[in-house]
């Protein structure tokens, strides 16, 4: 993946962004031991002694070794699961579409053996978001929502699947602010501590013009998130969103 990431979207990365890029930060480095210790079937801790500290790159080889293992043992949930959500997240951190769409079909082949798995759609909406995010693809968008659905029918009460599904409107193009509102406005009215629902908020807020909402949404931030790094930033978004016309 290039550099038009989500980490380039205004407030996105300092807000704490749906989808890979972000959740990717996730993946530490004794996860990265896990991935390479299952590649070369070694315990995690002397794979990790084996490389170098602060060593996060896995070679093409042990990839393929991995996805291949996958390949030759369909019916193991478990492997599907571990290695499709563990690949999303290194293909997230990493920024490479081609092993972001290999996690899609891991992740797709596991949800396939367990369709109620929550990780496993969850994991697999997010890859859907990513991948729609950098092809500008609504049809992948409305793919992604579907699944991130399917894994809040087993847990309805999670508002950060909530979160991104609400955020996936908000990134879209054309965007679909008054959906997006809706859904974040959701979010609140049952957590309204929800800081990122609130930071999309109001941002959403501040495109669709909405100033005093905007503002009252940033107060209510302000209140339970007085060090947000974000508050400085979605301030200047509503003062410029003053001199701008709705939409």
């Amino acid at each position: 993946m290039n550099g038009t990431s989500i980490a380039f979207i205004s407030l996105a990365l300092v807000a704490g962004f749906a989808g890979g890029f972000l959740l990717a930060n996730k993946l530490n480095s004794s996860e990265i031991a896990s991935l390479r210790a299952q590649t070369s079937q070694q315990p995690a801790n002397t794979a990790s002694q084996s490389q170098p500290n602060g060593d996060t790159t896995l070679t093409p080889d042990e990839l393929k070794t991995k996805i291949a293992e996958a390949d030759k043992n369909p019916a193991n949930f478990t492997y599907q699961k571990s290695l499709g959500i563990s690949l999303y997240r290194y293909a997230s951190m990493k920024q490479d579409n081609d092993l972001l769409a290999e996690s899609i079909r891991i992740l797709t082949r596991a949800s396939s053996l367990d369709p109620k798995d929550f990780d496993v759609l969850v994991a697999l909406g997010n890859a859907y978001f990513d991948t729609a995010f950098f092809k500008k693809d609504a049809a992948g968008f409305q793919t992604a929502r579907d699944i991130y659905t399917k894994a809040l029918a087993i847990k309805p009460d999670d508002a950060d699947v909530r979160t991104d599904l609400g955020i996936s409107y908000f990134v879209q193009e054309p965007a679909a602010y008054d959906k997006a509102a809706t859904e974040l406005q959701a979010i609140l009215a049952a957590n309204p501590k929800h800081d990122r629902a609130l930071q999309f908020l109001i941002q959403t807020y501040a495109k669709q013009g909405k100033i005093p909402e905007a503002e009252k949404a940033l107060a209510r931030l302000k209140e339970i998130s007085p060090n947000d790094p974000v508050i400085t930033e979605l301030t200047t978004q509503i003062s410029t969103a003053k001199g701008s016309p709705a939409k």
